[in-house]
């Protein structure tokens, strides 16, 4: 079978990359598929993690980020003009590929792929909850086309010939569609190091920016070092973005310097989960939270925000983790002290989190891509 992916590109060191490196992966070793992989705005630059020689990578050149930062009129006009030459490039390719089928991972090429007549099937795969585009409460005229847009999303979705959501929450947003289906991310085992839960650091993994509320997890952090049973106890935060020096001002201003630290993206994260003791999650939104489910496999319990979408599919309150109300930056604090504090309780954590891997093992994830797209194509 021949499949082809579309994102916007490679070089950054994020889950919906790492997600697509271990299905394609996947694809090529135990089934032997025809795998391209194509993106919009590498430039190129070298993929963060890499890729099997036999997947194919072609570059369509389109550039959308290079409008990101110019007036909002500009930064519109831009993405239409390169929409166009991104409609047309992909339509070159595909025609030319014919390949069996299709996969978006979201947005750009989402709202026309479904009307390239090349004799694939379409697949919408989104890694994000239906509201993401309405997390940061943008006013004026952007406001406004983020609400236009969720509304169209609607009708961009149904247009596919299946469209794939992570969690069962996000699925209930979008209503009875006859073409959704519910397909998790997979926990990989990151090497064989586990945790035992009897070092005093708190790990945080993701991109420096909104989205993962790293803001949210320093006010909480300190008041947890209010608490004089904390203070041996460090935070390390790994990630890339725009927001590094933002935060990095708020640990200086905080004084929280000498036990809070922001550290550059590893390729080998396994090695720091199994050196910590507690993941926390302090998302504004997700659609599958990556880092919960592989931090979990290494036997970290997770302490999270119940933001949309993925808290409620994975963690059991108390039994794996602890869950608090979105936002509750006190709440948050108190559920860090409460695994930090009782070592039996975080042994207790740690040995359910690890049965995450039965779940959402690799071999369970993708049977369930290889089934859909096989149907698929018989159809």
């Amino acid at each position: 079978m021949k499949v082809v992916y579309c994102i916007c590109s490679l070089q950054n060191p994020g889950g919906m990359e790492r997600v697509l490196l271990n299905k394609v992966s996947y694809l090529v070793k135990h089934q032997g598929w025809d795998i391209t992989v194509v993106t919009t705005d590498q430039k190129g630059r070298p993929t963060f993690y890499p890729f099997p020689d036999a997947v194919k990578m072609v570059d369509l050149g389109v550039n959308y980020t290079d409008d990101n930062g110019k007036h909002p009129l500009q930064k519109i006009l831009g993405y239409l003009r390169r929409r166009r030459m991104h409609k047309k490039r992909l339509t070159a390719l595909l025609q030319q590929e014919r390949a069996d089928v299709v996969v978006s991972l979201y947005p750009s090429e989402s709202s026309f792929i479904p009307d390239i007549k090349d004799g694939s099937k379409k697949v919408l795969e989104l890694h994000y909850c239906k509201f993401f585009r309405l997390q940061y409460n943008r006013s004026g005229l952007l406001g406004l086309i983020d609400r236009l847009r969720t509304r169209q999303d609607e009708r961009i979705v149904s247009r596919f010939d299946r469209f794939v959501v992570l969690t069962n929450e996000d699925k209930g947003y979008w209503g009875n569609l006859p073409n959704i289906s519910v397909i998790p991310n997979a926990a990989l085992l990151l090497g064989d190091a586990r945790s035992d839960v009897s070092f005093k650091r708190v790990i945080a993994v993701g991109r420096l920016d909104y989205q993962k509320g790293f803001d949210r997890l320093i006010n909480a952090w300190e008041l947890v070092q209010k608490n004089k049973g904390s203070n041996d106890w460090h935070l390390d935060i790994f990630g890339q973005g725009e927001w590094k020096e933002m935060l990095q001002q708020m640990i200086d201003s905080k004084g929280l310097q000498a036990n809070t630290h922001i550290c550059p993206p590893t390729k080998n994260i396994g090695a720091e989960y199994a050196r910590s003791s507690l993941l926390v999650m302090s998302s504004n939104y997700e659609g599958f939270p990556m880092v919960m489910i592989e931090a979990m496999a290494c036997g970290l319990p997770v302490v999270s925000f119940d933001f949309q979408c993925g808290p409620k599919d994975i963690i059991r309150h108390g039994e794996n983790g602890l869950m608090v109300a979105n936002g509750d930056i006190q709440a948050l604090a108190d559920a860090m002290m409460d695994v930090m504090g009782d070592d039996n309780f975080r042994k207790m954590l740690s040995e359910n989190a690890r049965k995450v891997v039965s779940t959402y093992s690799e071999e369970v994830v993708m049977n369930q891509w290889i089934k859909m797209f096989t149907s698929l194509v018989a159809k």
